[in-house]
Parts: C-alpha cells; sequence; structure tokens
C-alpha cells in the first residue's frame, strides 16, 4: 500500500506551498479526515493541515462507540438515530477490522424512570429505524436472566432488562485508516501544520498562513476553497480565517476511566443510568479493557487544557460502583483515564445532555465551509453533505466532474468482510505458517487484515524478532513483537513520528497496559530512533515527553 509516513512530509510540505488546491481542509480529525476522503474520491485536488497531530483531539477521546444513540429517541430526534443507524451498518461494511458488534444491556430497576413498557417500545423503535438490519434484534429479560447474563450487576430492585446492538470501534485508528485512503486517493494530509492566518482578494478567503510546527516556517496555501472541520476548536479558528465571526459552540468536556478486564469481567456492554437517569454512563468491554464513561459537563476553556479531575473520577466511580458492588472498585484500580471535548452546536438546551448531537455546515460567503457538531457514527454522511455544500462555490463545469462521492467501498482493501473471514478460518495456520504465537497472529491480523503478511515481510529481518526470543516470558515477548511491529507500521504506514503519538493514538499501551507501556519503551524508542534517525538527546527528548503526557493526564492521582 502506498505509504503515509514521516518520510513523505518535506515533499507533501513543498507541494502545499508551490501548488493551488480544490479544497483545503483544517482538521485533521475524523471529520477532516472523512471530508479528505469523500473529495479525493471524487477526483478533487485536496489539502488538509491539523495543527497537532491527527485525531490528537475529541476523534481520539470518544467512547468509542458506534451507536444510533438510542437515549436520543427521549428528545424526539428520529432522524438523527435513523441516519446514525444507516450509517452504523456501511461502517460495518467499510470498516469491518476497525468497528465491531456489541451487544448491550440496559438494566432496568424499581426506581428506574422509564418502565419496561416504554423501554420496549423504544427497543422496538429503535430496531425499526435501523430497518431491522442490526447485527441482532432486541431481547427482553427478566431480573434472574440479567443476572445469568451479567452475574456483576445489582441485583437489589432489578425488574429486568433489555438487550441490543451496537458496536465498538476503534477510534483513532478509525481517522488513520480514513486519512491513509484519502492519501491513496492523492490527498495531501500534514499533521503538525498550524493554520496562523489568511489572504483575502476580493472579499474571498483564497489562502490560508500555515506554520511548520516542526520547523517554525511559515508558508501559504493556496485553494479555491476552505473547509474548517475543526471540532471544539472551531470558535478559536474561525476568528483568525474569516472577519466578523459568532460564536456557535457549546463545548461539553467527557471523562473516561479505563480497567482491567479482570476487574469487571464484562462479555457485553452495560448502560447505566446516573443523575436519577438524565444521563447515560457506559460500561463497555473492548480488545484490551473496560472502559467507563463519560461525564458531560460545559467547558469554556481551549481544548488543549482539558484534563481529568478528582470530581470526574469519583463520579464515575461512584456510578461504577452502584451498578457492580460485588467488584469492590477501588481508584487504585484504575488504569488509566482520558479527558476529551464534544463540539455540540450551542441550541440553546437547558443542559449539556439535552443539547442536540446534530451537525451544522454553514456556508460563509467568505468562501470557507465550516462544520461543527455531528456524531462520530455520521462522520462519512457529515464529511459527504461537507463537501457538497463547499461544491456550491464551484463553477457548474467541477460541480458536474467531481460530483461522483465513493466513500462506500472499503477503507482498507487489505482488511475487508471476506478477507477477515478467510483469516479467523484459518488463524492457527497462519500462525504456524508465519512462526509467530497464535495471540501475536490474532491481534495483527485482526488489525490489519491481510496488510498484516507484508507488515511480518518487511521486518523479518530487522533485529525485533531476534531481540525478543531472547526476554525470559513468553508474554513479554510478545509484546515486544507485537507493538514493535505496530511502531514500524506506524512510522511508515500513520505518519507517526513522535512516541506519545504512538502510545497514544496507533496502539491502546497507555490506556491498556498497567505500566501504559514503559516496559516496552526501550525496544519501541530504538526502533523510532532507528527508523528517524533521531541522536542520543533526540531519543532521550522523546521518552521525557511521553513520560510527561502520562503524569499530566493522570495528575488527579
Amino acid at each position: 500500500m502506498k505509504q503515509f509516513s514521516f518520510n513523505e512530509r518535506a515533499s507533501g510540505i513543498q507541494r502545499l506551498a508551490e501548488e493551488e488546491f480544490d479544497l483545503l481542509i483544517i482538521g485533521g480529525g475524523i471529520t477532516g479526515a472523512g471530508a479528505a476522503r469523500d473529495a479525493a474520491s471524487r477526483g478533487m485536488k485536496v489539502a488538509l493541515v491539523e495543527a497537532q497531530d491527527f485525531a490528537q483531539g475529541t476523534s481520539s477521546r470518544s467512547s468509542k462507540l458506534i451507536h444510533g444513540g438510542i437515549r436520543y429517541l427521549e428528545n424526539l430526534e428520529f432522524g438523527l438515530v435513523f441516519e446514525a443507524l444507516s450509517e452504523r451498518r456501511l461502517l460495518f461494511e467499510i470498516a469491518p477490522h476497525l468497528v465491531h458488534p456489541l451487544r448491550f444491556v440496559l438494566p432496568l430497576y424499581q426506581s428506574s424512570r422509564v418502565g419496561m413498557l416504554k423501554m420496549g417500545l423504544g427497543m422496538w423503535l429503535y430496531d425499526a429505524l435501523s430497518m431491522f438490519e442490526a447485527p441482532e434484534m432486541h431481547e427482553r429479560l427478566d431480573s434472574e436472566a440479567t443476572l445469568n447474563r451479567i452475574p456483576l450487576l445489582q441485583g437489589r430492585d432489578l425488574v429486568g432488562s433489555f438487550v441490543y446492538s451496537d458496536a465498538y470501534m476503534d477510534d483513532d485508528r478509525l481517522v488513520i485508516e480514513t486519512l491513509r485512503s484519502a492519501h491513496k486517493l492523492g490527498a495531501i494530509p500534514i499533521s503538525y501544520a498550524k493554520v496562523i492566518g489568511s489572504k483575502f482578494e476580493h472579499g474571498k478567503v483564497k489562502a490560508l498562513e500555515v506554520e511548520d510546527q516542526l520547523s517554525k516556517k511559515k508558508f501559504l496555501v493556496r485553494a479555491k476553497h476552505i473547509i474548517s472541520t475543526t471540532g471544539p476548536w472551531t470558535d478559536l479558528v474561525a476568528p483568525q480565517i474569516v472577519k466578523n465571526w459568532k460564536k456557535i459552540l457549546r463545548p461539553s468536556k467527557g471523562v473516561h476511566l479505563t480497567f482491567r478486564r479482570d476487574r469487571i469481567p464484562l462479555s457485553q456492554a452495560v448502560v447505566m443510568a446516573a443523575d436519577n437517569d438524565k444521563r447515560i454512563v457506559f460500561a463497555i468491554p473492548r480488545h484490551e479493557m473496560v472502559i467507563i464513561g463519560t461525564t458531560d459537563t460545559d467547558f469554556q476553556k481551549d481544548p488543549l487544557e482539558v484534563n481529568t479531575t478528582p470530581q470526574d473520577v469519583e463520579y464515575l466511580l461512584n456510578v461504577a460502583r452502584e451498578y457492580f458492588p460485588g467488584a469492590l472498585l477501588k481508584q487504585n484500580d484504575i488504569v488509566a483515564s482520558y479527558a476529551g471535548v464534544r463540539p455540540l452546536v450551542d441550541d440553546g438546551a437547558e443542559t449539556e445532555s439535552k443539547t442536540s448531537r446534530e451537525h451544522l455546515i454553514i456556508e460563509d460567503p467568505q468562501n470557507v465551509t465550516f462544520v461543527a457538531g455531528g456524531k462520530y457514527t455520521t462522520y462519512r454522511l457529515m464529511a459527504e453533505q461537507t463537501v457538497e455544500t463547499a461544491l456550491k462555490t464551484f463553477s457548474l463545469e467541477d460541480q458536474i466532474k467531481f460530483r461522483n462521492s465513493q466513500t462506500k467501498v472499503a477503507l482498507n482493501p487489505h482488511a475487508t468482510i471476506e478477507k477477515l473471514n478467510e483469516i479467523e478460518y484459518r488463524i492457527a495456520e497462519i500462525a504456524k505458517s508465519e512462526k509467530i504465537s497464535k495471540t501475536i497472529a490474532e491481534v495483527l491480523f485482526f488489525r490489519h487484515g491481510e496488510e498484516a503478511y507484508e507488515i511480518l515481510e518487511k521486518y523479518k529481518k530487522t533485529d525485533l524478532l531476534f531481540a525478543t526470543k531472547s526476554t525470559e516470558s513468553q508474554t513479554h515477548s510478545d509484546k515486544l513483537l507485537l507493538w514493535g511491529l505496530e511502531a514500524h507500521q506506524a512510522i511508515h504506514q500513520s505518519m507517526c513520528f513522535r512516541l506519545t503519538d504512538f502510545y497514544t493514538r496507533r496502539a491502546p499501551l497507555f490506556l491498556s497496559h498497567l505500566d501504559h507501556g514503559l516496559s516496552l519503551l526501550p525496544t519501541i524508542s530504538k526502533i523510532f530512533a532507528d527508523e528517524l534517525h533521531w541522536d542520543q538527546q533526540k531519543t532521550l527528548d522523546e521518552c521525557r515527553a511521553l513520560q510527561a503526557h502520562i503524569q499530566r493526564e493522570l495528575s488527579w492521582r
């Protein structure tokens, strides 16, 4: 597959400075990545700049769910739910290695605000809005069957439960795979390239001034049209590029905690009510961990300053203790935490939780299209609508030329449903032929599909495979090999060139490993140093930056 590597960054920046583009997209989260892929699939010449790492903001700090949003039914947002469920179905098809079906158990108690009858009607409506194409239809369980399904659950005053289907995902990797697909189609995405101003001609923005955050050099990028997909930074970025901007956001902070799977042994997700049923908190089992979240509170600072507080931790812990009393959860059971900011559009709702998740597209006459709000699940459709809105400013000839969006095909041709099904059938045979453990084969091939063959082949002759055989523990050896291979892949296929970015957005090391992956740091830092030609001081600086990031994220301790 065409390399999406740091080695291409310098030539990409040179092209940004020298050429004119059909579209210049600001923001490398999921919406920007989706817009870049959509526009490139139409044949447009596309550039994308991101001030930090790709997916560094909201797009790597979500609940990691692809869902219709069953609670939005209560707000009568039927259109939003239908849209999300339609996109959920499509994401199962185009990103099966990143989006995985999951059953959700919604327990109801005598004190619950919504009873079994009303909730049952909601479940039928949810299945109907999915056109009855969910992985499985909903189930109604009595209290005994509920406790058989989730033995850890609080049994006192339990009336029963409903079980329904949604999905969990790898949010950061979904952004990267979408950008890789856009790049393969000809787009030029550049991270650590910050917009600092704009250039007007006849009252319209015709170019943006960008500063390379590595070299600090400034350059102009010219484009026929600009799209802003800066999420919670919209109200901060917009005044830098257009005149007379009026704020549109009501940013909301969401915090999540992660636990080891053996501390909260769940095979299915649990939907937990909090604050007298006004807010929903999920317990989500996924590959390496269980995630508990989220909070929902107004946040008015720069999103870069968002952090987890002791109050956030205690709030989520108390909800989890109420629903899983037998787990005897304590603060030191928490492996990690993360906080993000939702870019909700201010609709005048009385609370953060009631604020709509609908997206808003603004056609600014100064030649900029802004998009804000929305749900992760609907990113592809949101991106398509944004590009179509931008196309209204193009000539009729260009509108016809670029009319066909082609984003309903697999994000990664190596990881289609058919190929993953074949891998599942042959995984033991694959492990034996590749001379790796079945554990490594499962993780690597289900993360990358058949691309895992290329990953293994490319690095068989590196020191990595030999170094791992000398370690004392097979488990540690497997971890070294797996995440060493992932480090090589991240550098050469995800434009990753910082250790912190690898540990937090290319691999789940910070969130899921008890030591946050620091025992692997000598091996992984050596791979980065070798591949990116770091000297000893640069390697040391990168290791210190990673440790500082971990300390900041967990400062509530």
